[in-house]
């Protein structure tokens, strides 16, 4: 099907375009786009007029979990319809599947499973070692062959030190990237939420900020004499987000991402022990929130993520220390980033590339990934940014609905997400 979308505001970050225009798709590509006119040819295409809309590139998305549930395929086809419900076209999705993603057959089979279904785009992290357990090194060489883009411990706190030190060597040997989120295990096991005065009025165990600090430091240390990529994810606390500014001075290879969740919700929000709040990694302080924000603009924070993991209620409707950490987010994403932009005075070009191109340079850099341009893939959204709408288990159609975000307005409702040139969702 070719398609030309008329009258769109466009925001392309990586161009540095905000202004009206319209874009020709054809054969899943992006054939063209007139800037600041109108398209004249527009004969034997379905024509979309976008007045009063807007045309961004298809979000990409750091950080996702699909691990609960048996049925991986009925699971990975709800949740991508979540996804691309969301805006989302691109996601890497955590070595943490149902089973772990430490074989190369597994890989496959979900590659296949996502391309029959042909929603958002998976790119898998491998497990950095077998049954993601700490101790034997997964088959990195071969799971990247089979599409892993990196290896990961998925939300686990870090391995020892031993097994982390021989996965860099290999990884830098054989040009792999490694994704780890910083958790120093110590400091981390009996945890449920941020250490501080708050977690001392509720009685609830802490973890404190040194558990990310301090494991930043390691993987830091340990890369000075390797050179591995890394990627950081789910950032938390203002030190750690120094000690990475300071680890980039020094030419370091490395990337890292926060979560919307981490981004608009502190400890305090937790309030009388909601447990939609019971997250992994756990909310912070004002100031850590505070830092974040300006992390994301002086560069220092590479992407924001979603962090989206779907827990039962079964899992949540329980006291706040005996829940399951984790909410979803693909539906989210993009509103809450939009949010936070109005709050802080960013503009919507300078957000929308923390969720576009820069996430995409992540995955491969320089590979048009989160970007709209000639003779480009077409993954973009279509998003009426002015009308809000509040998550809720109406609302949403993942897997479950616990979110933080949970009866909370936001702005800006997708309209229709393209994936390499197919509408693929389109809001009634």
């Amino acid at each position: 099907m070719k398609y030309v979308l008329t009258n769109a505001r466009l925001l392309e970050p990586m161009e540095g375009y905000d202004g009206i225009a319209t874009i020709e798709i054809d054969d899943g590509k992006i054939t063209k786009i007139a800037k600041d006119a109108k398209y004249e040819n527009i004969s034997d295409v379905q024509v979309i007029d976008l007045k009063n809309k807007v045309v961004m590139p298809g979000l990409v998305d750091l950080c996702s979990h699909l691990k609960h549930g048996n049925d991986l395929y009925s699971d990975l086809k709800r949740e991508l319809g979540a996804a691309v419900a969301g805006g989302i076209t691109s996601i890497v999705l955590s070595p943490d599947t149902h089973p772990i993603l430490d074989e190369p057959g597994l890989v496959d089979t979900l590659l296949r499973n996502a391309s029959d279904l042909g929603l958002s785009k998976v790119y898998p992290l491998g497990a950095l070692t077998l049954g993601m357990k700490g101790e034997v090194l997964a088959p990195m060489s071969t799971l990247k062959n089979s599409g892993c883009i990196g290896f990961s411990q998925s939300n686990k706190p870090l391995i020892n030190l031993s097994t982390l030190n021989r996965a860099m060597r290999y990884a830098r040997t054989h040009q792999l990237a490694l994704w780890l989120q910083a958790s120093e295990p110590n400091l981390t096991d009996s945890g449920v939420m941020a250490s501080g005065a708050y977690s001392s009025r509720l009685g609830l165990p802490g973890v404190p900020v040194q558990a990310e600090t301090i494991a930043l430091n390691t993987l830091f240390a340990l890369q000075k004499s390797t050179m591995t990529t890394l990627h950081i994810s789910n950032l938390t606390s203002a030190e750690g987000i120094n000690i990475v500014r300071e680890a980039k001075k020094q030419n370091l290879p490395i990337t890292c991402d926060v979560s919307i969740n981490n981004l608009h919700f502190i400890d305090q929000d937790i309030a009388f022990f909601d447990t939609h709040f019971r997250l992994n990694p756990p909310l912070r302080s004002q100031r850590d929130r505070d830092a974040i924000t300006q992390g994301l603009i002086d560069g220092t924070i590479d992407a924001i993520s979603s962090n989206h993991l779907s827990v039962s209620s079964d899992h949540k409707q329980v006291p706040f220390a005996e829940a399951s950490p984790g909410a979803v987010g693909f539906e989210i994403l993009l509103s809450a980033i939009i949010k936070w932009a109005k709050q802080n005075n960013v503009s919507l070009l300078d957000a929308i590339q923390l969720v576009s191109n820069k996430p995409g340079d992540v995955i491969s850099k320089n590979s048009g990934i989160g970007t709209i341009k000639e003779g480009a893939e077409a993954n973009l959204i279509c998003v009426d940014i002015e009308t809000e709408w509040t998550p809720s288990s109406d609302t949403l159609t993942s897997l479950n609905y616990h979110t933080p975000f949970l009866n909370y307005p936001l702005p800006a409702k997708v309209l229709k997400t393209f994936v390499g040139g197919k509408l693929v969702f389109e809001r009634e």
